[in-house]
């Protein structure tokens, strides 16, 4: 008597009950249904008889070769593939809670580090073994902060299959943290390297990082100032656009970037002073490139082309340069803004500094939630100028200071 396949049948391998049926399933290379034998596990011999698991697969068949296709080809177990859970059941579910550039950053790392090593792989062919130790090698090149990150959006998804009913267990759910995780730069400079450092600056460069400084500006937030950011009477800059890989984007980071940031009144003087210089400069050029200073659309600090400067450019040829002459441990703009963040403690509350830092969360910053309070913070970056100018003074008088080593033609970059 032939084998009937109406419900399916069952077959014993091993020490287990496999159970198959016929249904319609995704063929990926074309992403066209086509008939296909479907394989469950029913469980262990030990366990259940030949009827016993005949039942089993009936139940399985029920509630897996039932449901129907619809507009995207959505399939259960046995076909679904993690790249496609990813992008058709993961990511629609996940953007809503996301800003647009939160979800740029997090759709990239998902893609770099899960997708691009995982797409094809069947949903039901992940074990706890195949995720730990791809975790295991990211921690040997990855930084500390994006392995955890991984981490996370590992555990996210497959918690997220098993609750769509796509897996019947979940095989991130004792995922473990990498013992092997790369220390985290935790440098943090002194008030007088930081004025070292900007004794051996020309104009230009002095008040950029002074600013970069007295407000713990990110990179993204610095080069991208325009001249109609700066309001004099407000004594204040107004962050409207950063850049990104290379690009002016209309948004910040977080929530609290785009904002108005107040600066010293010396810092405020030495700008206008600064954008005066640049228009002498600028007119003195047989070759112009990009707008006048005196053009409110015009750059702060630009390149030589007008344009904003690059800054991976600027710290490799400003920065890491200072770094080696003063015998600096390292100086990065992330160094800067972290020596900034832990000296300021004593120059303004805990509110003041996650104003000034302007922290999405004060967690970032000290992991106690205040409120910002704007009157603390101007005085808070009031504080660190003085102390930078200070500092510069007390060095300058006892000797230790050498003059300025960087001109402003010097420290041009593309």
């Amino acid at each position: 008597m032939g084998t009937s396949y109406q419900k399916g049948w069952v077959r014993l391998r091993g020490k287990k009950w496999y159970g198959y049926f016929r249904r319609m399933e995704i063929d990926p290379s074309t992403s066209e249904p086509k008939p296909a034998v479907a394989q469950v596990i029913l469980g262990f011999k030990s366990e259940m008889s030949k009827s016993q698991a005949r039942e089993k697969l009936e139940g399985e068949i029920a509630k897996l070769g039932k449901q129907p296709l619809n507009g995207d080809k959505s399939m259960v177990n046995g076909v679904v593939t993690f790249g496609w859970f990813v992008l058709h059941r993961y990511l629609p579910l996940k953007e809503a809670d996301w800003r647009d550039e939160t979800a740029k950053v997090k759709k990239h790392l998902i893609q770099a580090d899960l997708v691009d090593e995982f797409g094809d792989v069947r949903l039901e062919n992940f074990d706890k073994f195949t995720l730990q130790t791809h975790l295991n090698k990211l921690a040997k090149t990855r930084s500390r902060d994006r392995v955890l990150q991984i981490r996370a959006y590992i555990k996210a998804i497959f918690a997220e299959a098993v609750d769509q009913d796509f897996l019947p267990k979940d095989p991130a759910r004792t995922l473990k943290t990498p013992a092997n995780l790369r220390e985290t730069d935790k440098t943090v400079l002194s008030w007088e390297q930081l004025a070292a450092a900007l004794a051996r600056l020309g104009l230009r460069d002095r008040i950029l990082l002074k600013l970069d400084m007295t407000n713990a500006l990110r990179p993204s937030e610095l080069f991208a100032f325009r001249w109609k950011c700066h309001r004099v009477e407000a004594v204040s800059l107004t962050i409207v656009e950063t850049i990104y890989k290379g690009k002016i984007r209309p948004y910040g980071k977080t929530k609290g970037s785009l904002t108005e940031v107040p600066i010293a009144k010396d810092l405020s003087d030495d700008l206008v002073a600064w954008r005066q210089v640049s228009q002498e400069q600028y007119d003195k050029k047989k070759k112009k490139h990009g707008l006048p200073p005196e053009d409110a659309e015009a750059f702060l600090f630009p390149n030589r082309d007008g344009s904003f400067m690059d800054p991976s450019n600027y710290r490799k040829r400003v920065l890491h340069k200072l770094a080696t002459e003063l015998g600096l441990p390292k100086l990065t703009f992330q160094v800067i803004r972290r020596t900034i963040a832990t000296l300021a403690q004593k120059k303004g509350t805990v509110k003041d500094v996650q104003g000034m830092m302007r922290h999405s969360r004060v967690a970032t910053t000290t992991d106690v939630y205040m409120q910002e309070m704007p009157e603390g913070v101007r005085a808070t970056v009031d504080s660190i100028h003085r102390e930078l100018q200070g500092t510069m003074k007390k060095l300058g008088a006892k000797g230790k200071m050498r003059p300025p080593a960087i001109t402003e033609s010097a420290a041009m970059v593309h």
